[in-house]
């Protein structure tokens, strides 16, 4: 089974990477995936039929093509599209994003995963991996943060584990939230285990792509 996998940017990428692999077995043995990442999450145009430009690489706003191409294409299986939820209502969001593929002739086999509110959420789920990771991160921080709560989920991170919090972040500005992320993603994601996470959107993702190549 091929499954093409995409999501919505880099550090996120970089995270699934390395969690992929412990989900579905080493790639090729039996199954194939490719990830795709964009540079942002941009929104579903009105109409699925809004013209938009390829070249800025935003998901959402390109999510119609993209999901009618792949109903097209012979040799893949499945398509997983992973995004944050951020604040928006999940259940309708999801909803939002399953009308896209059921739009296409023919229907893409799609699967659409919420990071709740954000990919970090998922770090945050397995405290064992933040810890090893990160010995000096602050607890008083993390006991305030609710499992896959709306409540500015990486902003929460940066003030527990990043020198100087996120006001640190924020007084150099861009790029740097973009490279504390991918960081993260690269030192966190090592350590975790895929089947002790308390976060659900990361429980969904797992068991969603297990169940999609079973």
């Amino acid at each position: 089974m091929h499954i093409e996998i995409l999501v919505e940017d880099n550090s996120g990428a970089a995270l699934l990477e390395l969690l992929i692999p412990r989900i579905l077995g080493p790639e090729g043995e039996p199954h194939t995936w490719r990830l795709i990442s964009y540079k942002g999450i941009g929104r579903i145009p009105q109409g699925l039929s809004a013209k938009t430009d390829p070249s800025k690489r935003i998901l959402l706003d390109r999510l119609p093509r993209l999901l009618q191409g792949y109903g097209k294409t012979p040799g893949i299986d499945v398509v997983v599209v992973v995004v944050d939820s951020d604040k928006r209502n999940c259940k309708e969001f999801l909803a939002e994003l399953k009308a896209v593929a059921e739009s296409c002739n023919p229907e893409p086999n799609a699967l659409f995963r919420l990071a709740i509110e954000e990919v970090e959420a998922w770090y945050l789920g397995d405290r064992n991996a933040l810890f090893a990771a990160y010995p000096k991160a602050k607890q008083d921080v993390l006991a305030r943060y609710q499992q896959d709560s709306p409540c500015d989920t990486w902003e929460l991170l940066a003030d527990a584990i990043y020198p100087g919090g996120l006001s640190a972040i924020k007084s150099v500005g861009w790029p740097l939230p973009g490279q504390v992320k991918h960081e993260w993603a690269k030192t966190i994601g090592p350590l975790m285990d895929i089947d002790q996470n308390d976060s659900p959107s990361f429980a969904k993702l797992r068991d969603g792509l297990r169940r999609v190549v079973a």
